[in-house]
C-alpha cells in the first residue's frame, strides 16, 4: 500500500454532528433508561422475585449515573406499591427484657401513640377521683361495716365465754388479747393476783389456758374475716380501676379492634393497671405532668411503661420507601438500643430502641454503596445475618464479641421484606464473588452499567434529550443547537470512538454548568457553541500544567526528541501518562544499537526493572517476528539493545513495540528513519500492526511538539489501521491536516510503516530464499548473515585435551598423595 493510500483525510480524523440534525424538541428519556437496557433487565427481574436471596449488585464505574439510574428506576415503581406498615415497640408486661413489636396500618402508629398517651392521662386523673366518689365510698363503707359487724360479734362471743368462766378479756390497740381473772366481779390487779393462794393461782392459770385456746380459735376467724374483707376491698378497687380504664380505653379499643395484637396489648395494659393501683391512687402533682417518680429498681419513670415507641412511622410515606443510606455504619444501618444515665448508672428500656435505615426501608428498597458498607465490617456482618434469618433485629454490636456485656434488652425481630441494591465497580464485585461465599448466595442478580452506547440517529436524539433534561434539572439557561451538537461530539471524544457516545453524564453535567456560568459572566441569554468550546479549553487549561512543563522542556531540547531530519536506529515513539484525571501524550526517542555477539536483543527497560510485563511481552513478540522472517536459513546471532531515551519512570504496554521494531530494522539495514514522523502501534508475530489505546492523545502530543517548533508540512504520525474509528482529534489538528501541514497515516503491517518511515520498499521473501533486490529486508538479511558469520569466527574455540594412558598403580598412588596435584601426572 502506498504512502498516499495510507494517508487519512481530515474528515476521517473526527466526527461532527450537524446542528440541523439536532431535534428541535427531543423526547426526554426517563433517566438513563434508553442507554442501559442490560442493567434495567436485571433490575426488573430482581424486583419480580420476592425471595430474600435475589438482591442486586449494580456494577459500573463512578460517574456513569449509577445511583441516578437506580433511584429513577425505583421511584415510579415504588410510588405504585402499597405503603408498608408502621412498627411500634411496646412494654412486655410478662417479660420486660423482651419488648414486643406490633405492625399497624400506615399512620396508625402515630395515632395509637397519641391516643394511648391521652387515655393514660385520663386514667391517672379519673381513677383517684373515682375512689373518692360517693358510689365507691358507699360500697367500701358497706364492706367495712360488714367486716366490723362480724368482728364485733366474734369479740362479744369471746368476751362472753371469758366472763362465764370468771375472766375478763381485753384487746389493746395492736389487737393483742389478754385475760384477767375476776374475783367478786372485779379484775384482780397483778399484786392482788400474787397474794392469792398458790393452789388458786395454778387453777386460774389452767382455766385461762383453756379459755385462751377458745379465744385463739375465734381470733383466727377474725383474721379470716379480715382477709376476706381485704380481698373484697382489693376486688372493689380493681373493679373500679377496670371500669375506669375500660371506659377511657373503649374508643381506642374499638378503633383498633381489627388488630388482635393491639387488643391483646390493651388487655394486658388494663391488668397491669389493676396490679399497680397504688401508683394511680396519688393525684398528679401540679407542674409535674409525669407525676411522681419511681426510681428504684429500674431508675425510670413508672408510667413510661405505657408509652408507645413509634419505631417506624410510614404515615407520611407515599408508596414503598426508597432509602439511600450514604453512611452505613452499624447504628445507622441496623438501628441501636440507646442508653441513658441516671444517678451514675446506665440503663435502657424499650423506648430507647431506634430504627436503622434497613428498618425504614422495610417493605421497599435500600440502596448502599458497597465501598461505604465494607468500611464498616460489623455493619456488613449484621446485614448478612439479617439476610440469613430473614428477620430485622436490633442488636448491640458487642453481643457478637467476647467483651464484657452490660444489662440490655432483646427486642422482638421484625420480618424482613425489602430489596437491597449494592452499588460498586466490577473489581469489587469480583473480589466479593471470590472471597465472600455469602455474597453469591444473597446477591444473585448483577445489573451491569455500560460505559458507552453506539452512536446512531436514535441514540443521538435520546442523548440530546438527556442533555436537555440536565438543563431543566439544574435550572440552566437554554443551549443552542450548535452547543448541543458540540456536546454530543465531545461525548464521542470522551468515549475515544467516532461510533460511540460516552455515558459519563456526570462529566457532561459539569461542562454544562460551567458553560452556563460563563454565559452569566458574558451577560448572554443562551449558551452558545463558543461558550462550550471556551469551557472545554478552560477545563483543559486547569489540568494541563504538567503537560506544559514537559512541552517547555521539549522547546529547550532538554528532552531530546527531533522532529526533523533522519537517523539510523532511531524512531519517535509515543506514550501516554495519566496524572490525576488528565491524560497527556508525549513523544519519546527510541534508539537501537546492534553488534556482533550472542547476547540477543536486550530490553534495557526490563534490565533496569523499569519495564512492565506487557512491555516485556511486546519485546518477546518482536523477537519472534525476526525469527520467523530472517532465521529460516541461518541462526539469528547478534547483540543489540533497545531503549526509551530519557525515560526514568515505569514503562508498560506494547504500543511502542512497532516503533521499537522499526528502530531495530533501521539499525540492521543501516537505513535511516525519518524523525519528522512518530509511530505508535503494537506488533504481532506476523508483522501486523495492532490497535492501541489513547491514540488521539498520542497524536495530539506529537502535534503539540511539532507546532511549537513550527510545522513544516511533512510531519505526521503513523497509527494502526484499526484505530481509525477511535480518532477524535481536536479542531487544531484537523485544520492542520486539512491544510496539508500535518499528516496521519494508518498502516496495517510493519512493511507499510517501514516504507513510509524510510522511503525504502521493505521487499518480500523470494521463492528460493532471500528477499527482493535492493529492498530493506534484503539489507537486514545480509547484515544478520554477516553478524552470524562474524560471531562464529570470533567465538573462542575449545582446546582439545591430550589423552594419556592410565598410570601404573604405584605411580597413581604416589600422585594421589601429592597435595598440589588434582589430576594424574605422568
Amino acid at each position: 500500500m502506498s504512502k498516499r493510500t495510507c494517508r487519512l483525510k481530515a474528515n476521517q480524523l473526527t466526527t461532527r454532528l450537524n446542528p440541523r440534525k439536532v431535534p428541535a424538541r427531543a423526547p426526554r428519556p426517563e433517566g438513563l433508561r434508553p442507554f442501559q437496557p442490560r442493567a434495567l433487565q436485571a433490575l426488573k427481574l430482581a424486583l419480580n422475585i420476592r425471595t430474600v436471596e435475589y438482591n442486586i449488585y449494580l456494577a459500573g464505574e463512578p460517574g456513569l449515573g449509577r445511583s441516578y439510574l437506580v433511584k429513577n428506576f425505583l421511584a415510579p415503581l415504588a410510588a405504585q406499591e402499597p405503603v408498608p406498615s408502621d412498627w411500634i415497640y411496646t412494654f412486655n408486661f410478662k417479660d420486660p427484657d423482651r419488648p414486643r413489636v406490633i405492625a399497624l396500618d400506615p399512620g396508625q402508629g402515630r395515632k395509637l401513640k397519641q391516643e394511648l398517651a391521652k387515655a393514660i392521662r385520663n386514667i391517672r386523673h379519673d381513677l383517684p377521683a373515682r375512689y373518692e366518689h360517693e358510689s365507691y365510698v358507699t360500697r367500701h363503707d358497706a364492706l367495712i361495716n360488714a367486716y366490723n359487724l362480724k368482728r364485733d360479734k366474734l369479740l362479744e362471743t369471746m368476751e362472753a365465754r371469758a366472763n362465764a368462766r370468771g375472766f375478763s378479756l381485753h384487746a389493746d390497740e395492736d389487737g393483742s388479747l389478754s385475760l384477767y381473772p375476776l374475783v367478786e366481779g372485779k379484775v384482780l390487779a397483778p399484786d392482788e393476783y400474787e397474794r392469792l393462794d398458790r393452789t388458786l393461782r395454778q387453777d386460774l392459770k389452767q382455766q385461762s389456758s383453756a379459755i385462751m385456746d377458745e379465744v385463739i380459735d375465734l381470733s383466727r376467724q377474725i383474721n379470716k374475716e379480715e382477709q376476706v374483707f381485704r380481698d373484697q376491698e382489693r376486688e372493689l378497687e380493681r373493679e373500679v380501676a377496670r371500669s375506669v380504664a375500660t371506659s377511657d380505653l373503649e374508643e381506642l379499643a374499638r378503633e383498633f379492634a381489627a388488630n388482635g395484637e393491639v387488643t391483646t396489648y390493651l388487655k394486658d395494659l388494663i391488668r397491669d393497671i389493676e396490679e399497680h393501683l397504688d401508683k394511680f391512687r396519688e393525684r398528679e402533682k401540679p407542674g409535674s405532668p409525669e407525676g411522681t417518680q419511681d426510681f428504684p429498681p429500674d431508675m425510670a419513670n413508672f408510667f413510661q411503661r405505657y408509652d408507645i415507641n413509634l419505631f417506624v412511622d410510614n404515615g407520611d410515606q407515599q408508596g414503598a420507601p426508597v432509602i439511600f443510606e450514604t453512611n452505613p455504619g452499624f447504628f445507622n444501618l441496623l438501628g441501636c438500643i440507646e442508653r441513658e444515665t441516671e444517678w451514675g448508672t446506665y440503663y435502657t428500656d424499650y423506648t430507647l430502641i431506634k430504627a436503622g435505615s434497613i428498618h425504614r426501608a422495610n417493605g421497599g428498597y435500600l440502596i448502599l454503596y458497597v465501598n461505604d458498607l465494607l468500611a464498616h465490617p460489623v455493619a456488613w456482618e449484621g446485614l448478612l445475618r439479617c439476610l440469613r434469618s430473614a428477620r430485622l433485629r436490633v442488636e448491640d454490636p458487642t453481643d457478637h464479641y467476647d467483651l464484657i456485656r452490660t444489662k440490655t434488652i432483646e427486642p422482638e425481630p421484625i420480618p424482613m421484606d425489602l430489596k437491597i441494591v449494592l452499588i460498586g465497580d466490577d473489581e469489587m464485585y469480583e473480589m466479593l464473588l471470590e472471597q465472600e461465599e455469602r455474597f453469591r448466595k444473597y446477591f444473585k442478580i448483577k445489573a451491569h452499567i455500560q460505559e458507552t452506547v453506539f452512536r446512531t440517529p436514535e441514540t443521538v436524539a435520546a442523548y440530546v434529550g438527556a442533555l436537555r433534561h440536565i438543563i431543566t434539572e439544574n435550572g440552566l439557561h437554554p443551549f443552542t443547537k450548535e452547543a448541543l451538537a458540540r456536546l454530543v461530539d465531545h461525548s464521542s471524544r470522551l468515549a475515544q470512538d467516532q461510533e460511540r457516545l460516552s455515558l459519563l453524564f456526570s462529566r457532561m453535567r459539569e461542562i454544562m454548568i460551567e458553560a452556563d456560568a460563563l454565559r452569566t459572566m458574558r451577560s448572554q441569554s443562551t449558551v452558545t457553541v463558543d461558550l462550550v468550546n471556551e469551557t472545554l479549553r478552560a477545563g483543559e487549561y486547569r489540568l494541563n500544567l504538567y503537560e506544559e512543563e514537559f512541552l517547555h522542556e521539549y522547546d529547550r531540547t532538554v528532552i531530546k526528541v527531533r522532529t526533523q531530519g533522519e537517523e539510523v536506529g532511531r524512531a519517535n515513539g509515543l506514550s501516554v501518562s495519566q496524572i490525576g484525571d488528565y491524560v497527556l501524550g508525549l513523544p519519546h526517542e527510541i534508539s537501537c544499537t546492534v553488534g556482533v555477539g550472542h547476547g540477543g536483543i536486550l530490553d534495557l527497560e526490563r534490565e533496569a526493572e523499569l519495564g512492565g510485563p506487557i512491555h516485556t511481552k511486546g519485546m518477546m513478540i518482536l523477537k519472534s517476528y525476526l525469527l520467523d522472517l530472517f532465521a529460516q536459513d541461518k541462526p539469528l546471532v547478534l547483540t543489540g539493545s533497545l531503549c526509551f531515551e530519557q525515560s526514568y519512570a515505569h514503562v508498560d504496554g506494547d504500543s511502542a513495540s512497532g516503533a521499537e521494531l522499526a528502530a531495530l530494522l533501521s539499525a540492521l539495514a543501516n537505513v535511516p528513519i525519518r524523525l519528522n514522523l512518530a509511530f505508535t502501534g503494537a506488533i504481532s508475530q506476523s508483522g501486523a500492526i495492532l490497535a492501541v489505546g489513547e491514540v488521539t492523545r498520542k497524536i495530539e502530543g506529537f502535534f503539540n511538539v511539532c507546532k511549537r517548533r513550527g510545522l513544516t508540512g511533512d510531519q505526521g504520525v503513523l497509527i494502526p489501521w484499526d484505530n481509525k474509528p477511535q480518532l477524535m482529534l481536536g479542531d487544531e489538528v484537523v485544520k492542520a491536516v486539512e491544510q496539508g501541514m500535518f499528516h496521519i497515516y494508518a498502516v496495517r503491517t510493519i512493511e507499510e510503516a517501514m516504507e513510509i518511515l524510510t522511503g525504502v520498499k521493505p521487499g518480500r521473501r523470494l521463492k528460493h530464499g532471500g528477499f527482493s533486490k535492493g529492498s530493506l529486508y534484503e539489507a537486514v538479511d545480509e547484515r544478520l548473515a554477516e553478524l552470524a558469520e562474524l560471531a562464529d569466527m570470533n567465538r573462542p574455540r575449545r582446546r582439545r585435551r591430550k589423552q594419556t594412558r592410565p598410570e601404573p598403580k604405584e605411580t597413581q598412588a604416589v600422585s594421589d598423595k601429592d597435595s598440589t596435584a588434582g589430576r594424574p601426572t605422568a
